[in-house]
């Protein structure tokens, strides 16, 4: 039989003393938490490990004795450290010796309570205590091979340090009858200032903030139609409701009850302060030098120069088209109607030109929430600015796909066919002499003027899918700085045994006739897994439908809604 004995290395110099620890029996191990020094008195001793048991709920006991003892001292030192096996009586118990400057160590077991005591072969395994109280051990899946089965084995030893965090809170100079050595021998790690981030997550000065800003977001006004409708369409109200909903998380009294929803509320934190720090820093860049000034005097010759082009396009359109033969009356009644539709625009944006620049002055003033309020606001803006554009795409979709379900619709009625309302599906139908001559003239009159109406909607289609990608990409921008895990990635980088994915052990030294030494180190999580652990919900805007059924809405000329959200169904 192997026994394991996971060694805390910082305890290597410690004094003579006695073992506290966990015995685990079902995995013959014995994990050591702390060295108790000489002088003490047993009773004390077993006293302060029953209260610690209750604190902690972890059953501690005194698993053997250490001695960090020269030559000349051992003969006495071994005869007290048997007494001392009596006294507490575990089973087995366990004898650590470091003998003068040698590198190798004694490990050895007695069994005084036992009829047949056997040898058991030890190992000795370190362990870094300070690296394995902090960190948080995330099992991998259970493929088979026993690593699940491995991992659960480590996640005791790993939870038997972590929960005995009080046991740590003495200090080996503090005042009182029972000295210990361990990890905070060598000093605490946390200063004041982060001791105290973690107990609070935001100033008490944001309190009144944040409950006057949700007590506005709770009101029944924004339920009401039309604030209602903007609030759930606008890119901007989705973003403050957002960043409103990680306010109210990270400013919650609720103490995170696990190690993921305390990493979630750090995530938020982090997240929410680098935001709000680039965009102060945008807001910084706007105003300086007069940019918003500039900005808002090219902002008319570029809407002139895109209503220019536009116009240049519809004449194309309303002449022959790369050669192609149109129907000429159609055409020019649709080109005439988006002209005039173009017209308004650029009536509109010039009405507006005067106060262009006292609202973009404000509108950079909103940078101050965060960069992506900031970049939301600039979505909003390019969707109010192409509004023009979206127009003349739902217009010639919903002349298309009237035109496209017609010429389907007609075409089963040459079949023999019809459409059951009812039951949803095709059946067989007969038709007379005159539902079949007014069906072919319909369908002859559908069919000659789709091309018009396709080369409308197809144009008109690529413009809309320009503007959709552009602010795609704005979406996608915020949705990264919304969902990236920074805080986990910073202590990835800068702390990589806080977040676990298994340990390694290393062979210190091997010889026989002395227990084989190893040292355990953390394999910490690669950085996809920790994004992939620990990423941040969003609201995604974007649509959830698959390429084919993309590409099959836009064959048919069906409208599609960028802006509709998980969990909604479209019209």
């Amino acid at each position: 039989m192997v026994l394991k004995v996971f060694f805390p290395s910082c305890c290597s110099s410690a004094d003579s003393g006695i073992l506290i620890g966990r015995w685990l029996s079902e995995q013959s191990s014995a994990v050591v938490l702390a060295v108790v020094h000489f002088p003490f008195i047993p009773v004390q001793v077993k006293q302060y490990l029953g209260e610690v048991q209750h604190l902690t709920k972890v059953s501690l006991s005194v698993l053997g004795s250490w001695s960090n003892s020269k030559q000349e001292k051992e003969e006495g030192l071994s005869e007290f450290l048997e007494d001392l096996g009596t006294i507490f009586s575990h089973e087995p118990w366990i004898q650590i010796s470091k003998e003068g400057d040698s590198k190798f160590w004694s490990c050895s077991t007695l069994q005084k309570h036992s009829s047949s005591p056997k040898e058991e072969e030890v190992i000795l395994v370190y362990y870094d205590q300070r690296k394995v109280m902090l960190s948080h051990l995330h099992p991998p899946l259970d493929t088979g091979d026993g690593r699940a089965e491995d991992a659960s084995k480590l996640s005791a030893i790993f939870d038997t340090v972590a929960r005995s965090r009080v046991l740590f809170m003495t200090d080996r100079y503090d005042e009182g009858p029972i000295k210990l050595t361990h990890w905070q021998s060598e000093g605490v790690e946390a200063s004041i200032i982060v001791e105290l981030l973690k107990q609070t997550s935001v100033p008490a000065c944001m309190l009144f903030l944040l409950s006057l800003v949700s007590g506005i977001c709770r009101s029944r006004v924004l339920k009401f139609w039309p604030l209602s409708f903007l609030w759930s369409k606008l890119s901007t109200c989705e973003q403050l409701g957002h960043r409103l909903q990680h306010l109210q998380v990270i400013s919650s009294n609720k103490k995170a009850q696990t190690q993921t929803q305390l990493m979630r509320k750090a995530n938020i934190f982090v997240s929410l302060l680098i935001d709000v720090a680039l965009g102060i820093l945008l807001m910084s860049w706007l105003y300086r030098k007069n940019r918003i000034g500039h900005l808002a005097d090219t902002l008319i010759p570029v809407a002139d120069h895109v209503a220019e082009e536009l116009q240049d396009l519809l004449q194309w359109l309303m002449g022959a088209p790369a050669g192609l033969k149109m129907n000429r009356a159609l055409d020019q009644v649709l080109g005439r109607f988006f002209l005039y539709h173009i017209h308004l625009w650029i009536s509109y944006i010039h009405l507006l030109s005067p106060f262009i620049e006292m609202i973009l002055w404000y509108v950079g003033l909103s940078a101050c929430l965060g960069l992506t309020v900031a970049l939301s606001i600039l979505s909003d803006i390019i969707a109010l600015l192409t509004f023009h554009i979206y127009c003349f795409y739902v217009y010639g979709a919903r002349l298309y796909c009237l035109k496209i379900y017609g010429l389907s619709s007609l075409w089963r009625l040459f079949r023999g066919k019809k459409w059951n309302v009812l039951r949803q599906r095709v059946d067989s139908c007969s038709y007379d002499l005159d539902q079949l001559f007014i069906g072919t003239l319909l369908f002859t009159i559908l069919l000659f003027l789709l091309p018009t109406t396709a080369l409308y909607y197809l144009v008109f289609t690529l413009l809309r899918l320009l503007v959709v990608i552009v602010q795609g990409l704005i979406h996608l921008l915020v949705d990264l700085i919304d969902s990236l895990p920074l805080y986990s990635l910073i202590l990835r980088l800068c702390r990589s045994y806080r977040l676990a994915a298994g340990v390694k052990f290393r062979v210190l030294e091997q010889q026989d006739g002395k227990p084989l030494r190893l040292l355990m180190q953390i394999n910490p999580l690669s950085y996809g897994a920790v994004v992939q652990t620990y990423r941040l919900p969003t609201y995604s805007c974007y649509p959830k439908d698959s390429w084919a059924s993309l590409c099959k809405k836009l064959f048919l000329g069906e409208l599609i809604y960028p802006w509709k959200h998980k969990g909604e169904k479209q019209d």
